[in-house]
């Protein structure tokens, strides 16, 4: 009898604490959705002050690497830190030494290595989401180890929904961008075969992801990587075609990866002026949801516009600037 009271004493006084950390762990996970569910996003993206967003976003980096210190598989916080990451490398800090002058080679340089750094953190978390997903068992691999060449990544992503697309886009554009900053990496350049293939899927998933994201995505891909990595100039086309229709003309990047990826290459100087000025013509108050990105994006297009001789070879440094 002395020992089942004890038992039941002990019981009793361990209670509390259990119920602490059940309601602690409840309020986490409260915490973690709303700032990172619907709409929160449009926080940074719909704001009109590229400035104040390139400030504020290493803060919330690291305040949802803490949350996810202490709720490590939260998918929404996993999906949210690791996009934070790819975003701001890509618009905050890539895309600023891409515009930075000759004379300014180191410290391009050092932010083309600080980028990559950044879309390799942001990836590497976004494949722990999928790992906790698809975490493999005794006879398959989990997500982040399976591979094309080996047939093991093709019934993982045959057995995705259409929401793990967000998942795949990111976890693709921050490899494949860390993978354009340094092609001399071979860590990074054996996955792209595995890069490939989830964006693929993610298509086929839907492919109107975030109003045509994935067919800008493709402009990028199919006219940056040579054929027998995958490059086809013509499905880049295709895609261009695509992202016009599903944005109504209203995406700025649209145009700009046009410019850069597909008419530079071809020194097409007249379609390059045509896709600029159509993108500095973007409305961007008609889509606040993607304000942010647009204008960036208009930066980036009246730049290539200004420093159009650093592109074509034809066009003389004099004659530009008479």
């Amino acid at each position: 009898m002395m020992k089942t009271r004890k038992g039941l004493f002990l019981l009793l006084a361990a209670l509390p604490m259990l119920s602490a950390c059940s309601i602690n762990k409840m309020v986490m996970n409260k915490v973690s959705d709303a700032l990172t569910g619907s709409g929160s996003s449009d926080v940074f993206t719909g704001d009109a002050d590229p400035q104040l967003v390139g400030d504020a976003i290493p803060f919330a980096i690291k305040m949802y690497e803490s949350l996810l210190s202490q709720n490590p598989n939260h998918q929404g916080l996993l999906l949210t830190t690791g996009s934070l990451f790819v975003m701001y490398a890509n618009a905050f800090v890539q895309g600023p030494a891409d515009m930075m002058g000759l004379d300014q080679f180191d410290q391009r340089e050092a932010a083309k290595v600080r980028a990559k750094n950044l879309y390799i953190r942001g990836t590497e978390i976004l494949y722990r989401g999928l790992d906790n997903k698809y975490p493999g068992d005794k006879k398959t691999p989990k997500f982040s180890e399976a591979t094309v060449e080996a047939g093991t990544l093709d019934p993982i992503l045959k057995k995705m929904k259409k929401d793990d697309v967000a998942f795949l886009y990111w976890a693709v554009a921050g490899g494949l961008s860390s993978y354009a900053i340094d092609v001399f990496d071979f860590a990074l350049g054996v996955r792209i075969p595995e890069m490939a293939a989830m964006i693929a899927r993610a298509y086929e998933l839907d492919p109107d992801f975030n109003n045509g994201a994935l067919d800008e995505f493709y402009i990028l891909f199919y006219s940056s990587l040579p054929e027998m990595l995958g490059g086809n100039k013509e499905l880049a086309e295709v895609h261009y075609k695509k992202a016009l229709e599903k944005t109504k003309g209203q995406s700025a990047g649209t145009y700009v990866s046009y410019a850069q990826s597909v008419c530079v290459p071809a020194q097409d100087y007249e379609t390059f002026k045509i896709n600029l000025e159509k993108a500095l013509a973007v409305d961007v108050d008609a889509d606040p949801s993607n304000r942010l990105v647009n204008i960036i994006n208009q930066r980036k297009a009246r730049y290539m516009l200004d420093e159009a001789y650093n592109y074509f070879s034809f066009l003389e440094y004099d004659d530009w600037d008479e």
